[in-house]
C-alpha cells in the first residue's frame, strides 16, 4: 500500500489515542479545547480519526502476510 498514507493515519490515529487518554486521566477534551465544544473544525478531526482508525484495520491483514 502507500507508506505516506499509512504513516499519516498511524499519526492521527495516536493523536486520537492521546486525545482519549487525556479525557480518560484528566477530563480534558484537547479537540475541543483547541477548537470548540462540536464546532465544524472540531468534528472533522474527530472524522479523521474516525476514518484513519477503520483505515488502519487493514494493518491486521498485512502485518499477518508478511
Amino acid at each position: 500500500m502507500n507508506k505516506g498514507l499509512d504513516c499519516f493515519a498511524l499519526t492521527i490515529a495516536i493523536i486520537g489515542a492521546i486525545n482519549w487518554g487525556l479525557i480518560g486521566f484528566f477530563r480534558l477534551d484537547l479537540v475541543s479545547w483547541l477548537f470548540g465544544n462540536m464546532s465544524w473544525l472540531s468534528r472533522i478531526i474527530y472524522a479523521l480519526v474516525g476514518i484513519c482508525g477503520l483505515y488502519l484495520i487493514s494493518f491486521y491483514g498485512r502485518v499477518s502476510r508478511d
